[in-house]
């Protein structure tokens, strides 16, 4: 069954509001069995209104809307929707009460403009907002259903998980059913993996496609299984899955939607470990990965951003003269600041980056993009060269996300030698006997 979309708001139109509420519906419609064929956004006039729902695929049998619900004279999505369904607009009670119950927990008197929310269109079904004053609008036009939301995301979401979702799953989509399955890799780009994956590819079974979805330092990779409900679709997956991971073998770091930093979390947790970390190119940002986490106080001691000369030697360590030899970017840096992290620290793992973020500060020896990693364990600690591109905030999530990854590896005993990646030009290894308890 095919959907669309349409978010209403001359702020999106500018810039101003980023639309997340068009991926989020996509990405429930989907989970339902619903296919999204078009998704646009328009500006807050009613004859681009008018225009976009006269224009739907004619195969759509679903339409979602959000926006222009509000109090204010610029939200006129429901004028709009009454005067395209040929309806008048009517009062109702039961909104308005709602309203009135909102603003009497806030001690608010309800205001003209308030209640004026409690004007429907007459043909309308009414959806209430329990976490809003602007009630959705459910609308059928010739075998077409139409659902009018607010653009709040909270409200919307909530509006159309009890209203929506079950409409789906009850009238429209019965017997038919969409399956993903979700693999996360890190660090090998998109057109690798694809050469790696070509043969298996091109032999899956015809229920089933693989979506690649890149980002910044990421390949995830998205296995989904569609037809009707009768079909086993679950066991086709399972087994098109294992022989994926097989494939991906020790680059598969996830499933699901588990990012890196939850499952480096759950793995200090498991073992009873712990780590600090010494930022410098990153500026703090591997940390806000790993505090991000819920929990992370089990297993996170602290860090240090030392970003300036100074930092690097009083606040963990490094020698002088190293800085003045080899420059802050450079294995004999990464390796002490490592080091120092987990003296300071005291803790079992330790993580270390140093580099030249961009968009200045390149030479022709060490060009935007060279970052060093390095990563302290019980046993030695080690430093990788990384050559990433020429984009600062790309730069500081594909450094963060590789020495996130480093731990990964070292935490699941995978052999530290044993990795090939297109932006890991060199390894530097320093060995040390291990610590007593």
């Amino acid at each position: 069954m095919l959907a669309e979309i349409i978010t209403i708001g001359d702020e999106l139109l500018i810039g101003q509001v980023i639309d997340t509420n068009s991926a989020w519906i996509a990405q429930k419609l989907n989970e339902s069995g619903v296919e999204v064929i078009q998704r646009r956004a328009i500006g807050d006039n009613r004859d681009e209104i008018f225009r976009a729902l006269d224009s739907i695929h004619p195969d759509t049998k679903l339409v979602i809307l959000t926006g222009g619900l509000g109090p204010t004279r610029d939200d006129i999505t429901k004028k709009t929707l009454a005067e395209y369904f040929g309806q008048e607009l009517i009062f109702h009670e039961e909104t308005l009460r709602h309203i009135t119950n909102i603003f009497t927990k806030l001690d608010r008197e309800v205001n003209e403009l308030n209640a004026s929310q409690a004007w429907l269109p007459s043909g309308c079904t009414p959806l209430k907002n329990m976490y809003g004053t602007a009630p959705g609008m459910q609308f059928e036009k010739n075998g077409v259903y139409y659902f009018s939301l607010p653009g709040v995301p909270y409200e919307m979401k909530a509006l159309f998980e009890s209203y929506i979702q079950p409409f789906i799953r009850e009238k429209l989509t019965p017997d038919y059913q969409i399956v993903h399955a979700v693999f996360h890799t890190q660090g090998i780009p998109e057109s690798i993996l694809a050469k790696r994956l070509e043969n298996w590819e091109l032999n899956l079974p015809p229920q089933l496609k693989l979506a690649y979805l890149p980002s910044a330092g990421a390949v995830r990779l998205r296995l989904t299984a569609r037809g009707k409900k009768n079909e086993d679709l679950k066991a086709i997956l399972d087994a098109q899955s294992k022989k994926l991971r097989e494939l991906l073998g020790a680059d598969l770091y996830a499933e699901g939607d588990e990012p890196l930093e939850v499952v480096v979390g759950k793995l200090l947790k498991t073992n009873h470990k712990t780590l600090a970390l010494a930022e410098s190119c990153t500026g703090g940002y591997i940390s806000h990965l790993i505090t991000s986490v819920p929990g992370s106080s089990a297993y996170y001691m602290g860090g240090v951003v030392a970003y300036d000369y100074m930092a690097k030697e009083v606040a963990l360590g490094v020698n002088h003269d190293d800085i003045v030899n080899f420059g802050a970017v450079s294995s004999q840096v990464v390796i002490q600041m490592a080091d120092g992290a987990r003296s300071v620290f005291n803790t079992d793992y330790a993580l270390s980056a140093s580099g030249i973020a961009g968009p200045d500060g390149g030479t022709p020896e060490k060009p935007v993009g060279t970052v060093w990693i390095g990563i302290a364990t019980p046993t030695e600690t080690r430093a990788y060269l990384f050559r990433f591109g020429n984009d600062r905030m790309r730069n500081i999530r594909k450094t963060a996300l590789a020495a996130l990854n480093l731990l990964r590896r070292s935490l699941n005993s995978l052999d530290l030698d044993d990795i090939d990646l297109p932006d890991l030009k060199s390894i530097v290894v320093s060995k040390r006997e291990k610590m007593a308890n």
